[in-house]
């Protein structure tokens, strides 16, 4: 039976069990042997990881063909206004290729734990929450994306991945699932 592991990856945390510079880990969280993640999710990124000890299983979520959704919640610096979430919703180009159609929308600032360290905040700029799901993962592509349409990301926190949600998991919390 394979194993499955839904971990809330904190800020500053690399999705890897290793690092030659000593930067925090997920050994430091996941006292898991043979498990591994199944994709990545950036340093300066929070939220959902999954990991697995089966190899097969890592291929279906992790495989661009599969177009898993993946979920974030974004705070971005100002309001972007319907043009720029059209931008965003019929893609943008990076590396001179476009990216596919994301789903986007504006919600209320969601329910989470502070983060540490917090946030800048700017008196003059007000900052705005968007719910923006991808069925791919390009290096820092929602942060290329949102910077593209002018309202750079200011926090980013990954909340599901296909049917699986970190709901009620704190940072640095993990639990093992039914695969």
């Amino acid at each position: 039976m394979a194993r499955l592991i839904l971990f809330n990856k904190p800020f500053d945390v690399l999705t890897q069990f290793t690092d030659r510079a000593g930067r925090n880990t997920l050994s430091s969280y996941v006292p898991v042997r043979d498990v591994y993640p199944a994709g990545r999710l950036d340093r300066d990124s929070e939220g959902l990881v999954l990991l697995t000890d089966d190899g097969e299983l890592q291929h279906r979520l992790t495989d661009p063909h599969h177009k898993l959704p993946k979920a974030y919640w974004v705070q971005v610096d100002g309001t972007p206004d319907d043009d720029a979430l059209e931008c965003l919703r019929t893609g943008i180009m990076l590396d001179g290729k476009c990216t596919r159609p994301a789903k986007v929308r504006r919600i209320s600032a969601p329910s989470l734990w502070p983060r540490d360290p917090p946030i800048r905040a700017r008196k003059n700029i007000p900052t705005s929450w968007l719910e923006i799901t991808l069925t791919e993962g390009r290096n820092r592509q929602l942060r290329r994306m949102t910077a593209a349409v002018g309202h750079p990301t200011l926090r980013l926190v990954r909340h599901a991945i296909g049917d699986y949600r970190v709901n009620g998991l704190m940072p640095g919390e993990w639990k093992e699932v039914l695969a």
